[in-house]
């Protein structure tokens, strides 16, 4: 039987992911004069911002999302686009001169024999060996999208929201999006928009906040109240929400019982920051139901026995990191949601470095990956002079 060839290379550091955890560590440890291997399974930079929904924009201010080494351009607006994220990840590379390795999917990452380092193998048959490995493969590697009852006899389009682009294909069309996170609100948000019957299927209850109260963005102020004792600043988080967005229930909307910023620390459950999705659901032009109890033959049967017809389902279900799967040999610290607990590896995982999956911090996910890069490249630097 053929076996793919096997190719060996050796580094003093690998860094899997050219996202922007991967290339942020990357120009930190460029920046202390050591240069990393970075590969991707991608055949481009900043492959997952490639590929979000047209419509989508950060949802943080710019000047708390840049990468360290390079701000966003001072004419990019406040909220910087899908394409502008994608422009500045690509100049980010360029400027600090990562060239990643792309098309390279790990399908398994081992410790070396005697403990030095770490082996990681590709799917191309290739052999890293290095002493250290970052893990910047981030918190949306895999799709989570759950099979409905009864899917089989639907007859119209299930699909994930990742496969979501724009509102085209479903002109003319009855569209139910499935969980109101972020992704779930601007989606139907962008249907709508565009002239698309639109409805949420919503189980749980929610933390809603504006993107801006009163032109202050709501980023800017969840930094300040984390910085408070955890009591008082859950209080101020839970009034400026009760006094911003207020009670939704008579739209099928239920408020969460813990504060934003609890429900950030102890869940790592981003609230949703509102673009709009809230004041269509007021002028009913997005309808709220409760969860799904079966779909029917043009339609979906929900919890509360009404049925409705839709012509396609869009599932805005969530990702799992997936990060156990690269490490079939070895346990790794990961919390109910499957994200690694430490940025730096200890004891048996020694060497090991996970950025960009720790979403329980205030602020967004770029402003915490922008912390923890210069913290391993320190780490990494100063373990290499020993």
């Amino acid at each position: 039987m053929d076996s793919q060839p096997t190719t060996r290379t050796e580094a003093d550091t690998l860094v899997i992911g050219a996202g922007p955890a991967g290339l942020a560590v990357a120009a930190c440890l460029a920046q202390r004069g050591l240069r990393a291997l970075v590969i991707d399974q991608a055949r481009e930079v900043a492959s997952s911002w490639r590929h979000h929904y047209e419509r989508v924009h950060l949802h943080t201010v710019k000047t708390h999302s840049a990468l360290p080494g390079l701000p966003f351009p001072d004419d990019a607006p406040r909220y910087v686009s899908r394409q502008g994220v994608v422009d500045y990840l690509t100049r980010y590379a360029d400027h600090h001169g990562i060239e990643p390795e792309l098309g390279e999917s790990v399908v398994g990452i081992e410790p070396a024999a005697q403990g030095a380092g770490w082996i990681t193998r590709t799917a191309s048959g290739r052999l890293i060996a290095s002493r250290r490995v970052v893990v910047a493969t981030g918190a949306n590697r895999r799709p989570r999208a759950p099979a409905l009852p009864h899917q089989d006899i639907f007859g119209g389009r299930v699909l994930h929201s990742r496969e979501y682009r724009n509102a085209r294909p479903f002109a003319g069309q009855r569209v139910l999006v499935v969980g109101m996170g972020n992704t779930g609100a601007e989606i139907a948000l962008d249907l709508v928009e565009h002239g698309v019957r639109a409805a949420l299927s919503v189980r749980s209850p929610l933390n809603i906040v504006y993107r801006d109260v009163l032109g202050r963005p709501t980023q800017l102020s969840s930094i300040l109240l984390s910085k408070l004792p955890h009591a008082l600043g859950d209080a101020a988080a839970t009034l400026l929400r009760n006094l911003s967005v207020g009670d939704l229930g008579r739209y099928g909307l239920h408020t969460a019982a813990v504060s934003p910023l609890r429900q950030l620390r102890e869940d790592g459950k981003t609230p949703v920051i509102d673009v709009g999705t809230v004041a269509r659901i007021q002028r009913g032009d997005i309808q709220v139901y409760p969860g799904i109890q079966t779909l029917l033959h043009g339609g979906v049967r929900f919890t509360d026995g009404t049925e409705h017809p839709f012509d396609a389902v869009l599932l805005a279900t969530g990702y799992d990191a997936a990060v156990n799967e690269l490490f079939p040999a070895t346990t790794l610290p990961l919390d109910a949601r499957g994200m690694p607990t430490e940025v730096v590896g200890q004891g048996a995982l020694a060497g090991l470095y996970f950025v960009g999956f720790d979403v329980r911090q205030p602020g967004g996910l770029l402003r915490a990956i922008a912390g923890q890069a210069p913290q391993v490249a320190d780490h990494i630097t100063g373990g290499s002079r020993d």
